[in-house]
C-alpha cells in the first residue's frame, strides 16, 4: 500500500509539473490485471479530449491523467488489443474504432464497463458512475481521494461477470473463452430492454431478469438506463483512482455459488475486497521530501 501511495502521488506531481496547467481532478487509471488493458477516453460533445485518449497498461501499471475544470466523459478498458499486418489496431472488447491506440474522439463498442465522470457540475459537485448499461468486460472500482460530499463514496463493479454470463449475452474469443457480457438491449435490441419508444420513462422502464443479473452482483453500478437512485455519486474537490481488477478479499461467499468479491451483510451484497466500497479511501502519508515539493508546487500555483 505504502509504494502504491507514493507511486500515485509521484505520477500527480510529475502530471503537475510537465502540463503546467491546474486541473479540476486527477484520474489515476491502475491496472491490477493479470494481462495488458488498453484504457480508452471519450470527452462529452463540445468538451475538449484530454492530453490522451488512449494508452497501454500493463500489469501493475498505473498513469495518471489532468481533467480541466467541468470536463465531462467517461473512461473505460479495452483487452485482447492487437495491430494487424497493416498497422491497424484493434480490440476484442471495448474497441473505439479509431484503428489506433488513441482513440480520437471514438467511443467503447458494447459491451465495456464504463467509468462516466462530470465535473464541478450542478453546485460544484463530480457526478461520477460505474455503468453496465452498455454490458461488462472487465471489472472496475472507482475509488474519490479527498474531497467532501454526504454521497461521496467509492463505486465499481469488482466481480468477473463474464463467467457467469447467460449463454445468449456471453461474447467469446476465438479461443471459446467468455471475454465480455452483453447488455439485454445490446443482445436483443427491444425497447423494454433499451429503455426507448414505449418504454422510454422511469415508469415504464423497469429491471428486467438480465439486468437484475449485473444489479445482484454489482450493487452500486447502473444496471438500466434508470437505474439513478442507488448508482450515482457525487463529491466536491477529490481526485480518483480508477482500478481495473481490483483484488478480491480471499474470505468471503460467492453469490448464488458462483460470483467472488461481495459478502451478504443484512441482505445486501457488500463488497470485502482491498478497498471495501462503502467507506474505501486510499490514504497517503508522503515522505517528507515530497510531501515539501507537494506544498511548493501548491503554493506556486
Amino acid at each position: 500500500m505504502a509504494q502504491l501511495c507514493l507511486h500515485v502521488l509521484l505520477l500527480t506531481l510529475s502530471s503537475y509539473l510537465l502540463s503546467g496547467v491546474y486541473s479540476a481532478a486527477t484520474f489515476t487509471i491502475v491496472n491490477k490485471c493479470e494481462f495488458t488493458v488498453w484504457p480508452g477516453i471519450l470527452s462529452n460533445a463540445g468538451i475538449a479530449p484530454l492530453s490522451t485518449t488512449g494508452f497501454s497498461l500493463q500489469k501493475g501499471e498505473a498513469r495518471t491523467i489532468d481533467a480541466p475544470s467541468a470536463w465531462g466523459g467517461r473512461l473505460w478498458g479495452r483487452t485482447l488489443c492487437s495491430e494487424d499486418s497493416t498497422g491497424k489496431f484493434s480490440c476484442i472488447t471495448g474497441d473505439c474504432g479509431s484503428g489506433k491506440m488513441e482513440c480520437v474522439g471514438g467511443g467503447a463498442t458494447p459491451p465495456a464497463t464504463l467509468a462516466e465522470f462530470t465535473l464541478d457540475g450542478s453546485g460544484g459537485m463530480d457526478f461520477y458512475d460505474v455503468s453496465l448499461v452498455d454490458g461488462y468486460n472487465v471489472p472496475m472500482l472507482v475509488i474519490p481521494q479527498g474531497g467532501s460530499g454526504a454521497n461521496c463514496t467509492s463505486t465499481g463493479c469488482v466481480v468477473d461477470l463474464n463467467g457467469v454470463c447467460p449463454s445468449e449475452l456471453r461474447v467469446t474469443s476465438s479461443d471459446g473463452d467468455n471475454v465480455a457480457c452483453k447488455s439485454a438491449c445490446e443482445a436483443f435490441g427491444q425497447e423494454k430492454y433499451c429503455c426507448s419508444g414505449a418504454y422510454a420513462t422511469p415508469d415504464t422502464c423497469t429491471p428486467s431478469s438480465y439486468s437484475q443479473i449485473f444489479k445482484s452482483a454489482c450493487p452500486r453500478a447502473y444496471s438500466y438506463a434508470y437505474d439513478d437512485k442507488t448508482s450515482t455519486f457525487t463529491c466536491a474537490g477529490v481526485d480518483y483512482i480508477i482500478t481495473f481488477c481490483p483484488a478480491p478479499n480471499t474470505s468471503q461467499k460467492k453469490l448464488n455459488g458462483q460470483i467472488p468479491g461481495y459478502e451478504e451483510s443484512d441482505g445486501t451484497m457488500v463488497y470485502e475486497g482491498a478497498l471495501d466500497a462503502s467507506s474505501a479511501r486510499l490514504t497517503c502519508t508522503p515522505p517528507l521530501a515530497l510531501a515539501g515539493a507537494v506544498a511548493i508546487l501548491a503554493a506556486m500555483w
